[in-house]
Order: structure tokens, then sequence, then C-alpha cells
């Protein structure tokens, strides 16, 4: 049975294994239009929120500073060992708020909250409180407000983590990546497992009840070794939530990437079976799969979610609450509401200049048309509920995937089979009218 699989799965790999859009928004951001000018956003802002007060709204804050630079990571960011920068950059974060309280209602629900980097524990404990009574001060939390933040296990404290939790946060997303030592010096990014067990030990001292590890496959120097033992310790330290990214490298893009070559990456073949690997390892270990990359204690209110239909996707990942209006805080943070996306300066320095002189934050944006409002829909429910029902034909490419049996099309309802989750970013691909323009592209990392 084997045998006669193998050679089938070998061609879907290599058929596969390209470069398609993550997904986590669309229209993805390289397909954006163009910015929608500061009046219409935050008119069509306010009117949306007075109109719909029930609803709560989430707050992504954009840290973007780092001691040092991890090389795989293709996030913004900027590299310093000077603290001096903690209070100018919470000052723009006022200024910025205050341009967002006035086109908000008086009173509104915060949903969720989320701080990422960057490394947000950068910032120290007066620094973090001075923060949280900045974005606190004239919002209400909802009821069950869910409050998260991300952390390097080596620049986190008690003290930080009881200032947060104080707040209303409970749930904190450790940056494990990876444990083989090779790995993590090729990554400049050393941590013993030691460090990732104290900051989620103090975690759960202090009373936060849902913990995440972030951890990374195919990374240079990575094998199948590397993958088991990484796997074992994390299982071994129980954390309540997974996220298990495949590694996306993009050196045109960062030039941190450049340190190593692509002869120093796990081949296609290779970081399949590195996921695939983790994917078995963690669900006999009593995980639920969530989606794409993601897993799950069945206690867990992702886990929770994902069983009643209630999972939802955006730039922060999967998250158990859907808001239809997410504001980002920060350089190069992105907001999104029901009618379009917006970025802002990826600088810092060039973002705190606009705040300056009072101009628009945006650099980057897109509104919706009726048709990608569709093809969002249909890329959520492929992404959260692993089906969705579509009207039209179907595309070519869509009836190739379940000629592959990555998907049964029954009637206009499509359905991810089970075995195809690692093929999830191309099934969403067979339903974006965009990536047939893509195809000659390295705009994105590789699918697989």
């Amino acid at each position: 049975m084997t045998r006669e699989r193998q050679p089938h799965l070998d061609t879907l790999i290599c058929k596969y294994s390209k470069n398609v859009p993550r997904y986590t928004s669309y229209p993805p951001v390289p397909s954006w239009t163009g910015a929608v000018d500061d009046r219409t956003w935050f008119t069509a802002l306010g009117a949306y929120t007075k109109a719909n007060p029930q609803e709560g709204i989430a707050v992504y804050v954009h840290l973007p500073f780092c001691e040092q630079l991890c090389t795989y990571c293709a996030c913004n960011k900027r590299i310093t060992v000077n603290h001096s920068v903690e209070g100018p950059y919470l000052n723009d974060i006022k200024r910025e708020w205050e341009r967002y309280l006035e086109a908000l209602p008086p009173t509104f629900l915060l949903s969720e909250l989320h701080l990422g980097g960057g490394t947000p524990t950068f910032f120290s404990a007066e620094n973090l409180n001075a923060l949280m009574q900045i974005l606190l001060a004239k919002a209400k939390l909802e009821p069950g407000a869910s409050l998260s933040v991300e952390v390097h296990p080596n620049h986190t404290t008690r003290e930080q983590l009881e200032v947060l939790y104080a707040h209303g946060f409970r749930r904190i997303s450790i940056g494990v990546q990876s444990l083989d030592l090779k790995v993590q010096v090729a990554i400049n990014r050393v941590q013993p497992m030691s460090n990732v067990d104290t900051v989620a030990q103090t975690a759960r001292e202090i009373g936060y009840t849902s913990i995440n590890f972030d951890a990374i496959y195919g990374l240079p120097h990575q094998d199948l070794a590397t993958v088991e033992r990484d796997v074992q310790a994390i299982v071994a330290s129980r954390p309540d939530r997974i996220a298990y990214y495949g590694y996306a490298h993009v050196p045109w893009k960062h030039a941190g990437q450049r340190r190593y070559t692509d002869h120093d990456l796990p081949s296609a073949e290779v970081r399949f079976a590195s996921a695939q690997l983790a994917r078995q390892r963690f669900t006999d270990a009593g995980y639920i799969e969530i989606g794409f990359d993601h897993y799950a204690l069945p206690s867990d209110t992702l886990a929770l979610a994902a069983a009643s239909g209630a999972l939802h996707r955006n730039f922060m990942g999967y998250t158990d609450r859907c808001n239809s209006v997410l504001i980002g805080l920060g350089s190069s943070s992105i907001s999104e509401t029901p009618f379009g996306y917006m970025q802002n300066d990826k600088h810092v320095q060039t973002y705190r200049k606009r705040l300056d002189n009072q101009e628009s934050l945006f650099v980057a944006g897109h509104q919706f048309t009726d048709e990608e409002r569709a093809t969002k829909q249909h890329i959520k429910n492929l992404m959260c509920r692993l089906e969705t029902t579509i009207e039209g034909e179907y595309t070519p490419a869509m009836l190739d995937l379940a000629d592959d049996g990555l998907v049964n099309l029954t009637g206009q309802h499509v359905e991810v089979q089970p075995h195809a989750r690692p093929f999830l970013r191309s099934v969403c691909a067979g339903l974006d009218p965009l990536e047939v323009h893509r195809a000659a592209t390295i705009t994105y990392s590789s699918n697989l």
C-alpha cells in the first residue's frame, strides 16, 4: 500500500511545491491596488462602528524592536540594544490611537488585543504598563476578551508577565523556532529549552491559561532527526497551542536570509516529511489539528472554536473570535475593516515623521470589490472549515485538484480531503482568480 501511494505523493509534492500566497489576507498584500485616503477610511470606520455598537473590535500593536537579528524572520523589525527608543515609540502609538479614537464611538468594546513584533518584551514592564494605560483608557473590555502577547524566552521577565496579566492578558505565544544548536546558530537565535520552559512555567504560576509555542520547519540544516527532537521536546512541555510554520525563504525581500543558501535548506520532500512527522506526533499526543499549521489541546478555545464553526483567520493568525474591525497600530501594522485594508509606513522614523507632520500614516491599501469579498469568504471557509460552496463554474485549477484527489467536488460544494491539509494553500489558489496572473512571479514563499 505504501509503495503504491509513494510515487503519487512524490508527484503531488513536485507539482504543488510552488510559490503561492499564505492567504492571511485576500487579496494578498502584493495585489493591493493602492491606499484609500484618510478621510474616506476614518469616516467609513466611524460609520460602521457606530452602526454596530454590539460588535467588539480587535487591536494589533506592532512593537518592532529586537536586540538581535533572527535571520529567518520576515517580519518588519528594527534591531537595537538602545532601550531609550521605548518611550518615543509609545508616544507614537498614543498619537496614532488618538486618531482612531476620534473616529470610534465614545464607548466601544475591545474584543481582542494582541502585542506582536519584533519583540514586545523588549519593552520594560513599566513601559508595557504605560502602553496598556494608553490603549485601555477609553475602551471597554468585552466579557471574555482575548488579550495575548508574543514573547522571546531570552528576554521575558516575571515582572513583565505580571503587569500584562493585571491588565487582562491570559495568553502568551513563545517563540521556540528550533531547539537544535546548529540550526539556532544559523538563524542567529540561540536559546536553550530551559529558557522556554521557565517562561511557560512562570506564566502558568501567574495565572495565564493559554500558552502557545511557535516553531518552524524547513530551516537551514534541519533534517528529520532534528525535527523529531524538537517535536518531542515541545510535546513534553504540553503547551495549549502549537503553531508549526513552514519557513518562508524570501531572501530577495529580507537580506538576513542571505546568510545561508538554498543548499543549506532541506529539500521540498524533507520539508513535507517534516511537517507530516510533526503532524503525526502532535495528533498522537492529543492535539487537535486546526486549519493549517496549527494545533490545540481539545480544551483550548481555539479547538472549541474550530469544533463549533466559529474559527476565524486574520493578520494575527487563527483566532477564536470573528471581528469585522481590526485596527493595526505602529509602524508596518495593517488594519482590516469590512470595506478594505490599510497598512502603515513600514519604517519607524518615517512613520514618526508622518505623525509629526500630521500626514497620513498609510502607504498601502485596498478597497474590496464585491467579487473579492466573495473570494475572501471562500478562502476563509477553506482555511478555517476546509469546505465552501461556490457559485458559477470551477476553475481548471480546482478541477485539477479534484483529479489529484485533494478536494471532493459535489455540485458547487468544495471539500478538502483530510489528507490534503498540507496542500491547503494550493487549494485556496484554485479559487483565486488572481492566481493565474502570478504564475511567473516569485513574490511568495514556497507552498510546501
